[in-house]
């Protein structure tokens, strides 16, 4: 064997790969709401869970995806959690696909790092993250005459 007979092998093989083969079949492309689509998504996160899968379960339930047509975007915090994500890719399509009743479905995955985590590290700190929460807060501090400094 050559090297150019072992690239030629190589692109035979490449080429083959992007061959689909033509099919009469006419998929499903029945029309869903967002409301069902979350619906599908967090059953098949739960099923995940049910079979131990926590880590898969909790990456799909991190945040809701958004839906736009029949394309859905879901945002990640890391690349790693996307990495993780992608392997489980596939059964979470063939399960939308098919209890939604359309193929044409597509996930879009976006890392978003950005995210911030705010960490409360005094008393004043972590009370005006309290306050931010929840303005009734204040209310109580003045009603029972509390102080951040005990």
């Amino acid at each position: 064997m050559s090297l150019s007979s072992i690239r030629a092998k190589k692109t035979l093989e490449e080429n083959l790969k992007g061959f689909v083969k033509e099919d009469n079949t006419i998929l499903p492309t029945e029309s869903f709401t967002e409301t069902e689509m979350l619906l599908q998504w967090t059953k098949y996160a739960e099923r995940l869970g049910s079979k131990g899968y926590k880590i898969m379960e909790s990456l799909l339930l991190i945040n809701d995806p958004k839906l736009n047509g029949t394309k859905i975007t879901f945002e990640l915090p890391n690349e790693g959690s996307k990495l993780d994500f992608e392997k489980e890719m596939i059964g979470l399509l063939g399960h939308l696909r098919g209890h939604l009743h359309n193929h044409d479905i597509i996930i879009e995955v976006n890392v978003n790092e950005s995210i911030e985590i705010k960490r409360s590290f005094t008393d004043q700190d972590r009370y005006n993250r309290l306050l931010e929460i929840n303005p009734n807060i204040e209310l109580l501090r003045t009603t029972f005459g509390l102080d951040l400094d005990a």
